[in-house]
């Protein structure tokens, strides 16, 4: 199981994964990562990928679902470090990406931060309920990880209060409440997600929040 709290110093040149500017182009020494989380975070939203190997040019990070278009995005590490990329390959479930500016390879290997196992965090906007004895209340994902989220909602839960997060595109998740204030609520899941299953949940919330936006802006547009 992947788990993205792993930020180590597991390297190695690379010998045999398809370089970030294509197969046949190898111009910089390229390092094979055990694992590193980090976000995408593009127009369309923010998308989890797990970067796979870099170089001084770009990286290259396996993906779980087809990226939305558009080649000028960020890329954001756990410590959140962010490199602005440009997407130059796309095939399954892998991306390639080269830097817009000049990147310190050896920062991004050793990924340096203050934080301990800080996971992965996307933000968003996705409708959602939250269910308490049986009652359930609107309310709004703002952010989401393996192992909680930020919610809004008109509701003030108690602290240490068990809830049910309810949304389209992810499975009921039993979660208490961490904290609470303006208006809004931390909660800390029962069960924590595997890194892919949080991918496509992202995805599929992420496409939702699009079509609402767009809806918004143009009433006419119907969704299927």
């Amino acid at each position: 199981m992947m788990r993205n709290q792993l930020c180590g110093n597991n390297l190695a040149p690379a010998q045999d994964h398809t370089s970030v500017d294509g197969p046949e182009m190898r111009n910089a020494p390229r390092y094979t990562l055990l694992i590193r989380a980090a976000k995408l975070v593009t127009q369309a939203g923010e998308f989890l990928c797990v970067i796979r190997d870099a170089s001084e040019t770009g990286i290259s990070a396996r993906i779980f679902h087809p990226l939305p278009s558009g080649r000028q995005m960020s890329i954001e590490l756990q410590n959140g470090d962010r490199y602005d990329v440009e997407m130059v390959w796309q095939d399954a479930d892998r991306a390639g990406f080269r830097f817009a500016h000049s990147a310190d390879i050896r920062k991004i290997i050793e990924c340096p931060s203050r934080f301990d196992k800080r996971p992965v965090r996307i933000n968003l906007t996705a409708p959602a309920q939250v269910e308490i004895q049986g009652r359930a209340e609107y309310a709004t994902i703002q952010d989401i990880s393996q192992q909680g989220a930020k919610v809004a909602c008109s509701s003030s839960f108690a602290i240490d209060q068990r809830v049910r997060l309810m949304a389209d595109g992810m499975r009921n998740t039993s979660a208490k409440v961490r904290w609470r204030g303006n208006g809004a609520c931390g909660l800390v899941f029962e069960e924590t997600f595997q890194y892919g299953e949080l991918a496509s949940i992202v995805s599929r919330l992420q496409r939702q929040s699009q079509a609402a936006r767009s809806l918004a802006r143009d009433p006419l547009l119907t969704t299927s």
